[in-house]
């Protein structure tokens, strides 16, 4: 009776303070902690802080879907997925913020996925699944750390691709190509049309995968450069 008794006051102290709650921050935290560690180190926007916050307002508010409805007694009332969906609908606000345009060149797209997934993984910690939340963490580490290195391979791999370049009249031929050749890519062939308003250089260029994406923008910004096209 007395073992019975104890295990009841253990119950209770364990449901008033909800130690189950501060498991799941603690998880949450470190979770969110470990890919936003990552995320520091490479000098993204949404380091550490920020994905730590992100993964224990998720969990939080996943405990808060699940409990919310329940009445003494009574069960659950209710849908426990109602808030969580708004998570995944409202998270996309923050991603949106860390995705930049500028002419032409889109960044911060991974920073905006990794705040997805993190707000994932603190709803998939916030419902209890622990194991899952941190193999999605392993996960998500290993695709940013790992394939990380390789992206960056392959923007130094060598590509061909052909461009269209729509300038005012008068740029020559010779300024095209040195201003291409400083950013590291060869015309290997090129054909030039005169109109009354703009000239059209037609190229195919070689060169480092990456430095299409800076060619482009550099061109953009130039007073004498209407349109660039990237086939």
């Amino acid at each position: 009776m007395l073992l019975g008794a104890q295990d009841s006051i253990m119950e209770v102290i364990a449901l008033v303070m909800r130690l189950d709650l501060g498991v799941k921050m603690l998880v949450a935290v470190l979770a969110g902690g470990a890919i936003g560690l990552e995320r520091q180190v490479a000098g993204k926007p949404a380091g550490l802080r920020t994905n730590i916050l992100i993964c224990v307002g998720s969990a939080l508010l996943a405990d808060l879907s699940i409990n919310i409805g329940g009445v003494w007694g009574q069960g659950l009332i209710g849908d426990p997925a109602r808030v969580a969906a708004q998570v995944v609908t409202g998270i996309g606000f923050i991603g949106a913020g860390t995705i930049m345009q500028s002419g032409g060149t889109i960044t911060g797209l991974t920073s905006a996925a990794t705040i997805w997934v993190v707000a994932a993984i603190g709803l998939t910690t916030g419902a209890g699944f622990y194991v899952e939340a941190l193999g999605a963490t392993l996960t998500v580490m290993l695709v940013l750390a790992g394939l990380g290195r390789l992206e960056h391979r392959l923007l130094r791999v060598r590509r061909t691709m052909s461009v269209t370049v729509r300038t005012k009249p008068g740029v020559t031929e010779e300024w095209v190509r040195e201003r291409l050749g400083a950013d590291g890519l060869r015309i290997i062939s090129l054909r030039m049309f005169d109109h009354s308003t703009d000239r059209i250089f037609e190229m195919r260029l070689s060169g480092p995968a990456r430095q299409f994406d800076i060619a482009r923008a550099e061109l953009v910004e130039h007073s004498d450069i209407r349109n660039v096209f990237f086939d």
